[in-house]
């Protein structure tokens, strides 16, 4: 068997008010607010925790202030953590707790694996019609006013540790779908699945931390319109809408006051065990085949004023 998932991300947050405002306008239910902090989660049950930074039951940071401090993975049963406990029992700081496993993975961040508590859900997106194959026949494209994200997609981590953290996951069955030579790997959990469920961005600075956590939508139109809602609700865009020629990916980002950029996605590619990773260099067009800088204005429908970026290479790195 091979991982499912992302199946809960845990934030370790400055400023709880603004994070609870922030993913209730994002589109997420908050099914617990206790002193503990806010458990919200997506359509399918994939949870999104927020803690306090000063909650000492928190793994440490990896970078000062509000940034994500654990992502658990999903298996299908028990035998799964049974299979994958030998190589976490290696790692540093390995626990149990709640059938579930944990560890800090080589660039510091903590992990676990346990069994699944995502849900099917009926989240079918928009039929396309393209060239030759009309597949919505005398039913108009949705329009949304806000987005209901169905789960937490992947998650991008800036790395020091490139190398030794892909070993890592690899041995945990993650495969590499396409990668920046000596820059960054996007690894998926499985062979069959998503173009990737992690992205490791090694920058020239050699930082650790957060770079973005991303929530699957139905289809281009939800991203479009949770975009628009979340500009109205008056929070910022680092960059989008736009697309990803490297994963086909429709995506929106924006800043995220528990640390981080936050991102909507669709339409990624769907990768089997034939696909071969290819190798790209950084430019102005690998990262968005095309975007929106600054992003559009949720009330007007038009764009934003925003100046370039300077370097147009990797357009969301926040340093």
């Amino acid at each position: 068997m091979s991982i499912l998932g992302i199946d809960r991300v845990t934030y370790g947050v400055e400023d709880i008010a603004a994070s609870r405002k922030f993913f209730l306008e994002w589109g997420l239910k908050l099914l617990r607010e206790n002193a503990s902090g806010l458990d919200f989660e997506c359509l399918n049950g994939c949870e999104v925790f927020v803690r306090s930074i000063a909650d000492t039951s928190l793994a440490p940071a990896l970078e000062p202030g509000s940034t994500l401090r654990q992502v658990i993975w999903g298996v299908k049963d028990a035998s799964d953590i049974a299979r994958y406990r030998p190589h976490l029992a290696q790692g540093p700081s390995f626990r149990e707790s709640d059938g579930a496993i944990f560890c800090i993975d080589p660039n510091g961040l903590e992990i676990g694996l346990r069994v699944s508590r995502k849900r099917p859900v009926e989240a079918a997106g928009a039929a396309g019609n393209v060239w030759g194959k009309a597949q919505r026949i005398d039913t108009p494209a949705p329009v949304y006013d806000h987005a209901e994200p169905i789960e937490v997609g992947h998650v991008v981590m800036f790395t020091n540790t490139l190398q030794p953290t892909t070993e890592f996951y690899e041995a945990l069955g993650f495969k590499l779908s396409d990668r920046y030579p000596g820059r960054g790997h996007f690894l998926r959990c499985a062979e069959r699945g998503g173009h990737h469920d992690l992205f490791l961005l090694q920058t020239p600075q050699m930082n650790r931390g957060l770079n973005h956590v991303a929530f699957t939508v139905r289809d281009i139109h939800e991203v479009f319109g949770g975009g628009l809602h979340v500009s109205r609700c008056g929070w910022e865009t680092q960059l989008g809408p736009g697309r990803h020629p490297i994963s086909s990916a429709y995506f929106w980002y924006f800043k995220s006051p528990s640390g981080g950029l936050v991102e909507y996605y669709a339409d990624e590619d769907e990768l089997t065990e034939a696909w071969r990773p290819r190798d790209f260099e950084p430019g102005p067009t690998v990262f968005p085949e095309w975007a929106i800088a600054g992003g559009i204005d949720g009330t007007s429908r038009r764009q934003k004023s925003a100046a370039p970026s300077a370097d147009g290479k990797f357009l969301t790195e926040k340093r």
